[in-house]
């Protein structure tokens, strides 16, 4: 038997607008472009769902249906559900709809899409913890199978995962790696007894991811049916097939005249004809299968361009500068204890803001100029850094509040307990210190007078 594990990751960051150097100090909305350009946040997120997350759902939906056997597994990323919420909820709902039937699985994920891992372990788990709260908020849904930003991943990663209890993690099945052996089955990450990894068959993925629409790719166009006589001939060289993809090649990234929607539609029903090939979902893989073998990764690995490392946000210096001041904030940005002002900064950790960054040339290079909304590496640069810029004076100016709220609170229970004893009569009047103002307590005299009185009153009374 040969299993089809397809999964596909559902993501929108919030880009950074056109913050200039002028706006530091005075501009606080980072994310808020309102012109016909691709830093529109809401102009894009509604182009795609037009584009691809309606009429992909659609047709999911319709193959859920139609076919008993199907299912899948999906990855979103916080920002976007948070857009959806905002933009788009009916397009959310029809997720819903989707997960709602049972056979479509969700994985576990960093809530803003961010490289926190390799930066910064504590920040990594409360993004992990804030988006497992929010799918079981929206789908009621555990995540029970990790996938990483990116599908980064190295061997303590997987570690972290076992020891935080999940069955599973997901990772590019890359031949620097694997060697002579197949992505096509489960292995054991390395230094781990019970977690498994599920490794990605990168090249019948990217036929459908990258391939699918190039004309001058020797297979076009490419048929369901040839597609399925390719996954077919796997059939005694490995147990899973594992198909990881963004959501958006449906569509947005391989759009609608490439035929991507009808290859979609009939792709279920050809793998289904061989009668030892179905459908699982990472859960179910893992637990299917037992491994052959140890995946032994100790450098960052990703999906991401030829070199399949972290050079696709980090390979420049101002890439390394950026992440540098963006997690050296960390500390400062944590001790405000403002809502608002951890959400931004968190939405600055998105790693798209630095994969915008990316100068490199040649195929890698033609890739990351597709998906960046700037006109250069160096005009993300500029923009991040500036928003960047005002959010540490927003925090500084936060810190420092919060140093005087706690300096008035102290002396305010000062005075509060010094009010409690009982003190000598004094003809002499204090003087505080309230909220930066000193202000005369021309009731003190008064204070006196009601004492002495009382005094008076309990004496005649005694007598």
């Amino acid at each position: 038997m040969l299993t089809v594990c397809p999964y596909f990751h559902v993501h929108q960051p919030y880009r950074v607008k056109r913050y200039r150097v002028f706006d530091i100090g005075t501009d606080t909305e980072y994310f808020n472009q309102n012109d016909e350009t691709d830093l529109n946040n809401r102009r894009i997120v509604e182009k795609v769902a037009n584009k691809s997350y309606r009429p992909t759902n659609r047709v999911l939906k319709h193959l859920l249906d139609t076919h008993p056997e199907f299912r899948f597994a999906l990855s979103f990323s916080g920002t976007v559900l948070d857009q959806f919420e905002a933009y788009v909820p009916d397009v959310l709902e029809s997720f819903q709809e989707l997960v709602a039937t049972g056979r479509v699985e969700i994985l576990a994920d960093t809530y803003h899409h961010s490289l926190s891992f390799f930066y910064s372990v504590p920040e990594f788990e409360r993004q992990v913890k804030q988006h497992q709260k929010r799918i079981k908020q929206l789908f009621g849904q555990t995540p029970r199978v990790f996938r990483n930003t990116e599908l980064s991943y190295r061997n303590d990663l997987a570690q972290w995962c076992e020891d935080n209890g999940y069955l599973g993690i997901m990772a590019e099945g890359w031949d620097k790696y694997l060697g002579w052996r197949s992505p096509n089955y489960v292995y054991r990450p390395v230094g781990c007894s019970k977690i498994k990894v599920l490794l990605k068959n990168y090249k019948l993925s990217d036929d459908v991811a990258f391939r699918f629409g190039n004309r001058g790719w020797e297979s076009w166009p490419l048929s369901a049916e040839t597609y399925a006589s390719w996954v077919h001939a796997h059939h005694g060289d490995g147990n899973t097939i594992n198909l990881f993809m963004d959501y958006e090649t449906f569509g947005e990234h391989q759009w609608e005249d490439t035929g991507i929607f009808q290859f979609l539609t009939a792709l279920p029903r050809v793998l289904l004809e061989h009668p030892h090939t179905s459908f699982k979902t990472p859960t179910e893989t893992v637990e299917s299968y037992d491994p052959i073998g140890e995946y032994d990764v100790p450098d960052v690995l990703t999906w991401a361009d030829t070199d399949r490392d972290l050079t696709a946000w980090t390979g420049n210096d101002i890439q390394r500068d950026a992440l540098a001041a963006t997690y050296g904030l960390e500390a400062d940005v944590l001790a405000t204890k403002d809502k608002q002002l951890i959400e931004t900064w968190r939405r600055l950790t998105t790693s798209d803001h630095f994969y915008y960054m990316c100068t490199k040339w040649s195929n890698d290079g033609d890739v990351h100029a597709y998906f960046s909304p700037y006109q250069s590496p160096y005009d993300a640069y500029i923009a991040f850094m500036n928003a960047l810029s005002d959010l540490q004076l927003r925090v500084n100016y936060a810190k420092t509040a919060a140093v005087e709220k706690e300096r008035q609170k102290a002396l305010r229970a000062t005075v509060k307990a010094s009010l409690r004893v009982v003190e000598e009569p004094v003809e002499e009047s204090v003087v505080l210190d309230v909220s930066g103002v000193s202000r005369r307590m021309w009731w003190s005299p008064l204070r006196t007078m009601y004492q002495r009185f009382i005094s008076f009153l309990t004496s005649v009374r005694l007598k």
